[in-house]
C-alpha cells in the first residue's frame, strides 16, 4: 500500500480570500494530493489548510503554496491575534499510513532545505522534526514573532535551521515539523450540566485542575514559591479538554483535542472518561470525530473492543470498524459513514474495475475472455488468497469453540497472521495483472529513433523486472502463510481440519502457480545476475512449499 502523509501549513492571512484561493490553487495543481479542508479566520487573520497525498507530491504541493504565500502576503503589514511569525507560519507533515515518523521527518527536512535554500526564507525545524531540544516546543521557536524576528535573527543561539541568516521582511519565517495527527474528539453525556461535565474533562484532561485549601471548588487556590497555581494533573497525556452544552443535541459533551494519538488513543480516551462519568453518577452515551481520522486509529479502537469481549480480532477491516463505530458510539448523533471519515478510504480513487471488485461469476468470466490479463499471475494470488482464507476462518471458528474459551488469545494471534498474508495476496491479484498492463505499454512505446528506441527498451526491461517480482512476491507470502495452515491444522477445530487441507493444497498450486509466471517473465531480461538469483530462491520456495503441503495433509488424514 502506498504511504500517506498530512500537510496543515496556517497561512497569515484569514479574509483575503482571493490570496487563500491563489495559495490553494497552487496545492491542487499537483497530480496525487488532495485538498481537504480550508479554514479561515479573520480575528485570528489566519488559514489552516489540510491536505493529504504521497510523501514527494505533498512536499511539492507545500514548496509551490509557501512560495505563493511569500509572493501575496506582507507580513510587515500583518496583524491577527494569533501568535505568528511568518507569511507560511507553520507547517507540520504528519504521517497517517505506511510511514514512520523517521521517514516524515527526513521529508519536512527535505521541505525545509529548500525553502530555505530557493526562497530565501529562514526555516526552524520543531517537535520531531527538531535538531535541538530547545526547538521542539513551537512556543519557544516563534517566541518574539515576526516583530521580534529581526533581533532573534541576530542571535547565534536562534540560527535558522535551514535558509539564510537575514531577515525577510515580506514573509518572515517559517516553522516546519514532523508531527504525529492531532484528533478533535466529543464524547457525549446523559447529562445538561456544563458545570459536570468540565469537572469530567478536568478529570482526564492533562492539564488537570489548580489546587485548592479544604473545598475543591470554592477553596483557596494553592501557589507555589513562585506564585503559580499548582496543579493536579488529570489521567490523560497529550490531551486537552473541556465540558460543554451542545443546545442542538440537548446534552452535554466533553470536548477533547487528543494532540498525539500515539500517546493517547481515542478509545483510550473514551475508556476513560466513561469511568471518570460513572464515579461521578454520569453515563457516556456516545461519542462524535469532528473531521477526518486515520484507518488505524480506528482499526486501533475495534480491535481493542473486540479484546475486551474476548473475541478474534483476526476478522475484516469492514468487521473491526463496524465494533468500533458501535462500541464507542459513533453514530450515536448522526451516521458514520467510514469512506467519507476515513483518510485513507476518502482517498480511495475509484477501483470499480479492479479485479477483486467483481463477483466470483464476474472474475471468472473476464478470465475466461479472449483477453490476456487476467491470467495465471493473478490466478495464482488469488489461490494463494483464499488458501490463507480458510486458515483464517479455522482460526476464528477455534477461537469461538466452547471449552476453548482459554485459548481464544491465541487462535486470535493465528487469525490475525491470515488476515495480514489475504490482505496482502489479494491487492496482488490486480497488481500481477497491472504488472503485465505496464509490459504491453512499454512494447507500444515510439521506436522512430535511437533515443526512443532506447528509452523503450529500458522500460520493458523496467517492467519485465517488475513483473518478476509481483509473482515472486506471491510465492513468498503464499508459502509463508503455509505456516499459518499448517497450525490450523495440528491444533485448529478438528471439525475443519480438512479445511486446512484444502487451504495447503491452494497455497502450494499459489507458489507453483507464480513460479510459472516468474520464469517466463525471467527469459526476457537481460539482467542474468538478478534473474539467476531469483530463480535459485524460486526453487527453494517450491521444494519447500511442495513438501510443507504433504505434511500438511498428513496430519489431516490423520485425524479424519
Amino acid at each position: 500500500m502506498k504511504q500517506l502523509i498530512e500537510c496543515v501549513p496556517n497561512f497569515s492571512e484569514g479574509s483575503d480570500m482571493n490570496i487563500i484561493k491563489q495559495i490553494t490553487d497552487q496545492i491542487e495543481s499537483v497530480e496525487g494530493v488532495r485538498l481537504l479542508d480550508v479554514d479561515p479566520g479573520k480575528a485570528t487573520n489566519r488559514t489552516v489548510v489540510t491536505f493529504v497525498g504521497t510523501p514527494d507530491e505533498v512536499i511539492e504541493a507545500a514548496y509551490l503554496a509557501i512560495k505563493k504565500a511569500a509572493e501575496l502576503i506582507d507580513m510587515s503589514k500583518h496583524h491577527g491575534e494569533h501568535p505568528r511569525f511568518g507569511a507560511t507560519d507553520v507547517c507540520p507533515l504528519v504521517p497517517i499510513s505506511n510511514i514512520s515518523m523517521e521517514e516524515t521527518v527526513k521529508y519536512a527536512h527535505k521541505l525545509a532545505k529548500r525553502v530555505g535554500e530557493e526562497l530565501e526564507i529562514p526555516v526552524y525545524c520543531y517537535e520531531f522534526a527538531a535538531r535541538e531540544e530547545k526547538r521542539r516546543n513551537l512556543a519557544n521557536v516563534r517566541s518574539g514573532e515576526y516583530e521580534g524576528l529581526k533581533e532573534k535573527l541576530a542571535n547565534p543561539a536562534w540560527k535558522p535551521d535551514f535558509g539564510p541568516v537575514k531577515f525577510n521582511a515580506q514573509a518572515g519565517a517559517t516553522a516546519i515539523s514532523a508531527r504525529n495527527f492531532l484528533v478533535a474528539y466529543n464524547i457525549n453525556l446523559n447529562t445538561t450540566s456544563t458545570r459536570r461535565a468540565n469537572a469530567i474533562a478536568f478529570d482526564v484532561r492533562e492539564a488537570g485542575r489548580v489546587k485548592r485549601e479544604g473545598n475543591p471548588i470554592t477553596g483557596k487556590i494553592v501557589k507555589d514559591e513562585n506564585g503559580n497555581p499548582v496543579r493536579i494533573p488529570g489521567t490523560l497525556k497529550k490531551t486537552k479538554a473541556i465540558g460543554w452544552y451542545i443546545e442542538e443535541y440537548g446534552i452535554a459533551q466533553i470536548s477533547m483535542n487528543l494532540t498525539d494519538i500515539t500517546v493517547t488513543s481515542i478509545h483510550q480516551a473514551f475508556d476513560e472518561v466513561s469511568e471518570k462519568a460513572r464515579l461521578r453518577g454520569i453515563r457516556v452515551t456516545g461519542s462524535e470525530l469532528v473531521g477526518l481520522v486515520p484507518l488505524q486509529a480506528i482499526l486501533d479502537a475495534g480491535k481493542h473492543y473486540l479484546r475486551k469481549q474476548q473475541r478474534s480480532t483476526g476478522i475484516s477491516e469492514e468487521e473491526i470498524i463496524k465494533i468500533a463505530i458501535k462500541s464507542l458510539g459513533l453514530d450515536e448523533l448522526k451516521p458514520f459513514n467510514p469512506k467519507e471519515r476515513i483518510i485513507e478510504y476518502l482517498l480511495e480513487t475509484d477501483k470499480k474495475d479492479a479485479l477483486i471488485n467483481l463477483s466470483l461469476k464476474s472474475f471468472a468470466d473476464e478470465t475466461a475472455s479472449e483477453s490476456p490479463a487476467p491470467g495465471g499471475g493473478s490466478i495464482a494470488a488469488y489461490m494463494g488468497t483464499l488458501g490463507v482464507s480458510l486458515a483464517g476462518m479455522v482460526a476464528n471458528l477455534s477461537s469461538h469453540k466452547r471449552g476453548w474459551d482459554n485459548r481464544w488469545e491465541e487462535f486470535s494471534d493465528w487469525a490475525e497472521k491470515a488476515q495480514y498474508y489475504k490482505t496482502k495476496l489479494l491487492q496482488l491479484v490486480d497488481e500481477d495483472t497491472n504488472a503485465f498492463n505496464k509490459i504491453m505499454d512499454a512494447f507500444g512505446l515510439p521506436k522512430s529513433t535511437d533515443e526512443e528506441k532506447a528509452l523503450r527498451k529500458q522500460a520493458i526491461q523496467e517492467a519485465t523486472k517488475y513483473a518478476i517480482e509481483v509473482p515472486f512476491t506471491v510465492m513468498k507470502l503464499a508459502y509463508e502463510s503455509m505456516e499459518v495452515i499448517k497450525a490450523m491444522a495440528e491444533t485448529g477445530n478438528p471439525n475443519s481440519v480438512t479445511d486446512a487441507g484444502v487451504g495447503a493444497l491452494a497455497a502450494r498450486s499459489a507458489v507453483i502457480g507464480a513460479f510459472l509466471n516468474v520464469k517466463i517473465n525471467a527469459s526476457g531480461l537481460d539482467d542474468k545476475k538478478f534473474v539467476e538469483k531469483v530463480l535459485t530462491e524460486g526453487d527453494r520456495i517450491q521444494f519447500n512449499a511442495i513438501n510443507l503441503e504433504k505434511d500438511i495433509l498428513k496430519i489431516v488424514e490423520e485425524k479424519i
